[in-house]
């Protein structure tokens, strides 16, 4: 049950964001980065709703560019796995694959931050394949930043 709260809560933030329509493949790759991010950061599988808005600081950390979203993914995931899993991680364990495998078109964004930080014009057309965690955490984070 906990794996589909964070489902619906990261669909809620962005949906309320209203980033992306919620039809096309970016804005599930958001969601699935939002929703592992929440599932994740939560202890207990207690997240309540009075909680929710209580972790929106924690989750805007962790979704912030340069940190290490995907490590830290890899370890509460071994973490779980450890204590032994269940439905909600099996379902966690599928979004993260397909989180990694799944290749989206997208702006180069490490490119276009390079060569703006030098001064010098971004051509926005240029783009590339990444993977769907990589284009769905700058979203999530933008999401919940705007709730």
């Amino acid at each position: 049950m906990a794996w589909l709260y964070a489902e619906y809560i990261a669909d809620e933030l962005l949906r309320t964001g209203d980033l992306v329509p919620s039809s096309t493949l970016e804005y599930r790759a958001g969601r699935q980065t939002l929703a592992l991010t929440i599932y994740l950061s939560d202890q207990a599988d207690e997240l309540s709703g009075i909680r929710v808005v209580s972790q929106l600081d924690e989750w805007l950390s962790l979704t912030a560019y340069g940190h290490p979203w995907q490590e830290w993914v890899r370890e509460r995931m071994e973490r779980r796995v450890a204590e032994g899993g269940g439905p909600d991680l099996a379902l966690a364990t599928e979004t993260w694959e397909w989180l990694q495998r799944t290749e989206l078109l997208a702006a180069d964004l490490d490119s276009s931050l390079q060569w703006h930080r030098a001064g010098i014009e971004v051509d926005e057309d240029d783009q590339v394949w990444t993977p769907a965690w990589e284009l769905g955490l700058p979203l999530g984070h933008l999401a919940i930043h705007l709730f």
